[in-house]
């Protein structure tokens, strides 16, 4: 999927495949739309998120698996309600990414 710009549907797509129970982190879905200086991008593209059910954005955290302060369907309590909901323990505010970081090669 190597393009020279990101398209925000293209990050919408594979946010929908991140499964229960599992996270993702905004650079590895830069890198699977073709580079890990989109990380940025792809956080911009998840707050200007038209459907939180459609597109579960709360399931994507940052490199160290800390969840977003400015998570944009409620905030930072809402995503880690949302992550609990899913099976996903949170400790102050981070996700263990050895246990719960989602590995597509494993679907």
């Amino acid at each position: 999927m190597k393009h020279d710009k990101v398209r925000f549907e293209d990050v919408y797509e594979i946010v929908r495949r991140i499964p229960k129970g599992k996270v993702a982190t905004y650079g590895q879905i830069a890198s699977m739309l073709g580079s890990i200086r989109w990380a940025r991008i792809v956080g911009f593209a998840l707050h200007s998120n038209p459907d939180g059910k459609l597109t579960p954005c709360y399931r994507v955290v940052n490199k160290d698996g800390r969840v977003s302060d400015a998570f944009i369907f409620g905030g930072k309590n809402r995503q880690i309600e949302l992550l609990t909901s899913d099976g996903i323990e949170v400790k102050n505010g981070c996700v263990d990414l050895r246990k719960y970081q989602w590995r597509p090669t494993e679907d």
